[in-house]
């Protein structure tokens, strides 16, 4: 519901040039692809300093996740109902004192709390980035131009994390938090100068429904990650199985009664739309999975440095771009769910492969290949699925759909991630291995981890076959891909 009006700043010409603010707009993506990457390849450091245990080490990755997903839609709100550039400015400010607490943490809990933090700065500073292209370039040329700056800083960003990382975490993993804080400063000094505040309305904001969004999907990470070592029956795994279900309800009955609710359930009345909407969820735990079980399965049972890890996943990288624009080109031609059925594929046959690594490999050729074809059948999906989200979406609506999409993309990853790590530490223990650093285990204990993270991979092969048999649900056809595609690129240029 809209509310009185707050005095507008005077119009003025839109840019011709890139100039400084694209620098400070594509900096905060930078930074926070950049974060997603690096942890993964300092977590075991991480573990090792501050005596992680297994559950508190996955939270270190899902803490970011869970805020950042579960928050970003209100984050895109608090822009529209402030002023762009104020919420871009205040969300790059939290994110940068997150990092530095997590760059200072002395033990695990202030670690995740300051990741949590992290997250929620990254969602109001993202969205409003995104929309502050909009407001600041003109149609044509240099908006065209800015919009492909942000995506090519996504892909440097996953990139440079990797290796980046790699060689900070080899002097200290607290360095990789610690550089945001340079960043983070250059791009609040030239948005304050480069930046013009937006017109604004202030809205009444949902921030029920995002929090308790976030709380179901918290609490089913709580579930998975106290299931293991207290037993699935505990008191408190019960309790957590309780509270996601309390949650669930509860954030559907806000948003039916919502003035601005954050999911307008007007998009799932399209049966195509809710079976896209599933595939996303799940194919970004499959992502998000892959990464960090094969990021931990170098280092923790290859032997592989920080450096080393970081390096190995290169490829990876290349093939998911590779991945990206062969589907990309081929959506116009091909129907969208023999594209997923085929990404899926890749992903299950590198997975299959991988589940029978063992602790002598080599790189190349044994962990090269699955890392290769799975990464490049991850590409071909996170194209295809989004254009599905989209298809048959008017102008209008392409903003709020796309926004939704990232959401439940973000939100499946540690959903997912934490119920396969907790089938990972099962089959572990069971195997006679333990959990916590890998410096204390025996070989025989090494050996009972490999095997543990090698089968989870079988996990994440059924996940990209679920992922698959939900495509034959999504019958958009080649067609109207493409004119999504060509829609998105029209509202995305401001032609529309």
């Amino acid at each position: 519901m809209s509310g009185v009006s707050s005095p507008q700043p005077p119009a003025r010409p839109l840019a011709t040039t890139l100039g400084l603010a694209i620098v400070a707009i594509t900096g905060m993506q930078l930074m926070s692809t950049l974060d997603g990457t690096i942890v993964i390849v300092a977590l075991p450091r991480m573990q090792a300093e501050l005596g992680l245990s297994d559950a508190a080490k996955s939270w270190v990755i899902t803490a970011y996740v869970l805020t950042f997903g579960g928050l970003l839609l209100l984050g895109g709100r608090v822009g529209d109902a402030i002023g762009h550039k104020r919420a871009f400015i205040s969300g790059v400010g939290v994110f940068t004192i997150a990092s530095a607490a997590c760059g200072l943490a002395t033990d695990g809990p202030l670690l995740i709390a300051a990741r949590a933090l992290q997250g929620i700065g990254a969602a109001v500073a993202a969205p409003t980035g995104l929309a502050l292209i909009a407001t600041t370039y003109a149609v044509g040329h240099a908006r065209n131009r800015a919009m492909a700056m942000s995506a090519a800083m996504q892909g440097v960003g996953s990139v440079l994390g990797l290796v980046l990382g790699g060689a900070l975490t080899v002097v200290s993993w607290r360095l990789a938090f610690l550089i945001n804080l340079p960043i983070g400063i250059v791009i609040i000094a030239i948005g304050l100068t480069r930046l013009e505040e937006t017109r604004h309305e202030r809205l009444k904001l949902d921030i029920t429904g995002a929090l308790l969004a976030t709380l179901a999907c918290t609490a089913a990470v709580l579930v998975f990650t106290q299931g293991p070592p207290r037993g699935w029956v505990d008191p408190w795994v019960i309790g957590a199985s309780v509270a996601v279900v309390v949650f669930f309800v509860a954030f559907l009955f806000v948003e039916r009664s919502a003035d601005n609710p954050l999911v307008p359930f007007a998009v799932f009345d399209n049966t195509n739309r809710v079976m896209t909407f599933v595939s996303l969820f799940l194919a970004g735990g499959v992502m998000l999975t892959l990464t960090v079980m094969i990021g931990l399965l170098v280092q923790d049972v290859l032997g592989y440095s920080a450096l080393r890890a970081g390096v190995s996943f290169i490829p990876f990288a290349i093939a998911f771009g590779v991945g990206n624009v062969l589907a990309a080109r081929a959506a116009p031609h091909v129907p969208p769910r023999w594209l997923i059925i085929g990404g899926g594929a890749f992903v299950l046959a590198a997975m299959l492969f991988g589940s029978t690594l063992t602790r002598t490999i080599p790189y190349f050729p044994d962990l090269f290949l699955p890392i290769v074809i799975g990464g490049f059948g991850i590409g071909v999906i996170s194209v295809i699925l989004p254009l599905c989200a989209v298809a048959e979406v008017g102008p209008k609506e392409i903003g709020p759909v796309s926004a939704i999409t990232l959401m439940v993309y973000n939100l499946g990853g540690p959903v997912v991630l934490v119920v396969i790590q907790a089938v990972q530490t099962s089959r572990t223990l069971y195997l006679g291995g333990t959990t916590g650093p890998v410096k204390d285990m025996t070989p025989s204990q090494l050996d009972a981890l490999g095997y543990g993270y090698t089968y989870s991979l079988l996990w994440v092969a059924g996940v990209a076959v679920i992922v698959g048999i939900t495509a034959f649900g999504i019958r958009f056809s080649a067609q109207q891909i493409a004119a999504a595609q060509h829609t998105r690129e029209a509202v995305e240029a401001g032609e529309l």
